[in-house]
């Protein structure tokens, strides 16, 4: 069990290893991009295209590293007035309809992939990529995000601290 659970948390920091990069590459592809516009040149249209794949590619491998560095955005004016028992009740309970819609997009985003890979789609704009390349990102993540949450389901640590305000 421990072998799955360390193969489980390289897969999931490699993931957001993968999304800082792609943040990288998005700020060197605008900088590349305005210094050409600047020079009276026409940028690369795969620089383009590159940054929107970029956008999807970052958010969908980031997102499950996020869930469980608790780094999503959430609310804590509620939670932070609540009684600790009754925090833990809402907190889990969250926690659980996050896990619900993470399973439909996960399902959907896997009948979504299993569309593209039948017809094989491509997508046709500054060159021919698989649909199916950017596709494969939504089961994926949403999946893992499923498993994250349902650690703050079931587990000992509560998705939400009931602190209001900036705590770093």
């Amino acid at each position: 069990m421990r072998l799955i659970n360390q193969c489980y948390t390289a897969v999931l920091y490699t993931m957001a290893g993968i999304a800082a990069a792609t943040l990288v590459w998005l700020m060197v592809s605008v900088i590349v991009s305005v210094v050409m516009r600047n020079a009276g040149l026409q940028p690369y249209a795969w620089l383009f295209t590159s940054a929107e794949y970029g956008l999807l590619y970052m958010t969908m491998l980031g997102a499950p590293w996020l869930v469980r560095e608790k780094g999503h955005v959430h609310i804590e004016l509620v939670t932070a007035v609540l009684p600790p028992a009754l925090r833990q009740v809402v907190s889990r309970f969250v926690a659980l309809l996050c896990v619900l819609v993470c399973l439909i997009l996960a399902w959907k985003g896997a009948e979504l992939l299993m569309v593209n890979l039948e017809r094989n789609d491509f997508d046709v704009r500054a060159y021919y990529f698989p649909r199916w390349m950017l596709t494969i990102t939504f089961p994926i993540s949403f999946g893992l995000m499923v498993v994250e949450f349902m650690r703050f389901v079931v587990g000992p640590e509560l998705l939400h601290s009931g602190e209001a305000g900036i705590h770093e």
